[in-house]
């Protein structure tokens, strides 16, 4: 009772300091509101309202067909121009596409003399050039298919491809990158506020009175965890309800307590991170620099940027033993595809057996640092 007691006790300092820091606490409220929403609208990776025109040299049934297929959201309202103004458009980034269209290009089509027709895209806007061009080619495959099908009577294939797309049924980049973002902050921000916590101590003499009180190592680390990760854990769940659920509007199709309490778990082994890193660094440059060593290849190796199945074999064995990679999948499986505890306990079972090995090691660093100093 008394070590759970001074676990509180030195907690709720913890809690009391971090309230005071005004650096640390702007830096957890940026990460979850922010730097989410900056996310969710600036690096979107679809075709979205992209500007188009049309040079209709032919003014007939066909090409008519075509520019009424280029829709929103995809596309603009495509803008009829001429011939001659293309290139000036163009260089005044008016549209990012143009399509030329020719004369007789209809009767060509008809007659099977497979006659050009002219695409025009400004690559200047990379995303949209990239996607929105194999689009635009696949819209007026589709509309010249279809009208020579309906023109010469011919039969449409025996086989219609239905295709379903589960969990991003518009494959909106934003769904993603959010949830993603919120994923990789938790890690991020466990590792600051714990090590940040140590050195702190460290900085401004704490750390020997704390020493020479009636308390462990081991209740000193412990404080920190749960009072540091206490934090974050509140800050996912009211981005998650407020920010990605309320402002942005993008749905959670599982469970978020199920998700909190899997985030709990995984904070023993990124808060012992951060008190690793923070037995090692001597100031807070010192643990900025360790930090990135250390966060940058675990989080770009977890499978949140690049599926596990895209790495070497051996490569994405390895990754097995870091409770990231777990993390980072029970946390897809309950926000994306509405996993129960019946399907992710197993990855609860891991993170918590990978990450207690490492706090009791972190600990052990912990108490030899300062008994007998870094």
């Amino acid at each position: 009772m008394r070590t759970i007691a001074n676990i509180f006790w030195l907690g709720t300092k913890e809690l009391r300091s971090f309230m005071r820091d005004f650096t640390l606490l702007g830096l957890v409220i940026y990460a979850f509101t922010i730097a989410i929403i900056s996310q969710a609208q600036s690096y979107s990776q679809e075709v979205h309202n992209a500007s188009i025109a049309i040079v209709d040299e032919d003014h007939s049934q066909l090409s008519r067909r075509i520019a009424h297929a280029f829709l929103p959201p995809y596309f603009q309202r495509p803008q009829p121009i001429a011939e001659v103004d293309i290139m000036p458009l163009m260089n005044a980034r008016r549209f990012t596409f143009v399509i030329d269209i020719p004369p007789n290009f209809e009767r060509d089509v008809l007659g099977g003399r497979n006659p050009a027709l002219q695409l025009n895209v400004d690559a200047t806007a990379m995303v949209q050039a990239g996607l929105g061009s194999s689009y635009a080619q696949q819209i007026i495959m589709n509309e010249i298919r279809d009208f020579r099908s309906r023109r010469e009577g011919t039969p449409l294939p025996p086989i219609n491809l239905d295709v379903r797309i589960a969990y991003n049924p518009n494959i909106t980049t934003a769904w993603f990158t959010t949830v993603m973002g919120i994923i990789n902050n938790v890690t991020m921000l466990a590792i600051i506020l714990a090590g940040a916590a140590i050195v702190r101590e460290r900085e401004h003499g704490t750390m020997d009175h704390l020493l020479v009180m009636p308390v462990t190592p081991f209740e000193i680390a412990m404080s920190k965890v749960w009072a540091n990760g206490l934090v974050i854990t509140i800050a996912v769940g009211l981005s998650l309800y407020g920010v990605i659920r309320g402002l942005l509007g993008i749905p959670i199709v599982g469970s978020i307590p199920l998700f909190l309490i899997g985030v709990a778990i995984y904070l023993f082994f990124a808060c012992a991170i951060g008190i690793f890193l923070a037995t090692i660094a001597r100031s807070m440059p010192q643990l900025g620099l360790l930090y990135m060593l250390v966060f940058m290849p675990m989080n770009l190796l977890s499978g949140s940027n690049t599926p596990l199945e895209s790495m070497p074999p051996r490569l994405a064995t390895a990754m097995q033993a870091s409770p990231s990679t777990h993390f980072v999948s029970f946390a897809q499986s309950i926000l994306y595809r509405g996993a129960g505890i019946g399907v992710v306990w197993p990855q609860f079972c891991i993170v918590a057996a990978i990450g207690g090995l490492f706090f009791a090691f972190a600990v052990l660093r912990f108490r030899k640092t300062t008994t007998y100093g870094v």
